[in-house]
C-alpha cells in the first residue's frame, strides 16, 4: 500500500488519490499551426523511467488539490511533495526536473524542412 503526504492534509492511502500523469510537460500550443504529430508525441509519448519520476497528483477524496510527487517508480518511496506551481527544491528532484525531456517537446527542438513543395 502507498501512502501518500498530501501538502495540505497531511498522510493519506493512496485510495484517496488520482493519478494525474508526468509533471512538467509541456503542452503544445491549440493554435492553427499544432499538427498531428505535435499532439499525438504529447498525448502518446511517455517518460515511463524505471527510476525517479516527477508525477502529478490529486487528493480527491479529500482536499480535491493537485499536487506534484517525486516518486522512486522501483521501491515506490516518494521522495518529494509540493504545490504544482513550484519546482521540486531536493537535489534529486532538480537533476530529474533538469534531465525531463518531456519539459519542452521534442517537436519543438527539432526545425523541420518543408516537406510539402
Amino acid at each position: 500500500m502507498l501512502h501518500i503526504e498530501c501538502p495540505w492534509c497531511g498522510f493519506r492511502d493512496d485510495a484517496e488519490f488520482h493519478y494525474g500523469g508526468e509533471a512538467h510537460i509541456t503542452r503544445p500550443d491549440p493554435s492553427i499551426t499544432l499538427t498531428d504529430e505535435k499532439f499525438s508525441e504529447y498525448l502518446f509519448l511517455k517518460t515511463n523511467t524505471k527510476g525517479l519520476l516527477l508525477e502529478r497528483w490529486c487528493h480527491r477524496s479529500g482536499c480535491r488539490r493537485w499536487f506534484n510527487v517525486l516518486r522512486n517508480t522501483i521501491t515506490n518511496e516518494i521522495l518529494e511533495v509540493y504545490p504544482v506551481t513550484e519546482t521540486p527544491s531536493s537535489k534529486q528532484g532538480k537533476e530529474t526536473y533538469e534531465k525531463n525531456w518531456r519539459r519542452e517537446s521534442y517537436s519543438k527542438k527539432t526545425p523541420k524542412t518543408d516537406e510539402a513543395k
